[in-house]
């Protein structure tokens, strides 16, 4: 059994695009939904960008709250801008974690950060759109995750078809 769980939580996301990306980076780092909420996103239901059809096999819900309905143990993470967070480098991520982002053009609610387990950033210079954000975040945790799958067999069944690129050895 799996003891970890990956929930994405967007709030009132406004970008069709960065919904698709999400949806791809879902896929890539294997988180186990995304939620959503707001009324922007039903633009969005027929995009292009999520070219991995991770929506065909990543649950993606439409929620008035992302902090309902949730398992006791999971932790609540949002992901932000805020003074005082934690800089992403230095979290140690939960076995089982929501981590909410807010929308493209504004910030996440007071009263969900001050529920929050944890809030963290990414120290960059400027901010990240969206989609980016969660990348670097489901990167990060994937790194610091102690049983990764690494090696040939995983770069042959993640890579595009028409890539049979091959390290040469310098011996």
């Amino acid at each position: 059994m799996k003891d970890t769980h990956t929930i994405i939580g967007l709030i009132n996301p406004k970008s069709p695009e960065n919904v698709g990306s999400v949806m791809r980076a879902a896929g890539c780092y294997q988180a186990d939904g995304v939620k959503y909420t707001g009324q922007r996103y039903e633009r969005a239901v027929k995009l292009a960008t999520d070219t991995k059809s991770a929506r065909h096999t990543i649950p993606l819900t439409g929620v008035d709250s992302l902090l309902d309905d949730l398992p006791s143990d999971t932790k609540i993470v949002c992901v932000e801008l805020a003074e005082g967070a934690t800089p992403l480098p230095q979290f140690q991520h939960p076995k089982k974690a929501i981590y909410i982002f807010g929308p493209e053009d504004g910030s996440i609610n007071q009263k969900i950060a001050n529920k929050a387990d944890h809030v963290v950033y990414v120290p960059t210079v400027g901010c990240m759109n969206l989609a980016a954000t969660v990348n670097v975040l489901l990167y990060d945790r994937l790194a610091k995750t102690e049983n990764i799958a690494l090696g040939d067999e995983l770069i042959r069944s993640s890579r595009d078809n028409n890539n049979r690129l091959r390290v040469k050895s310098k011996s």
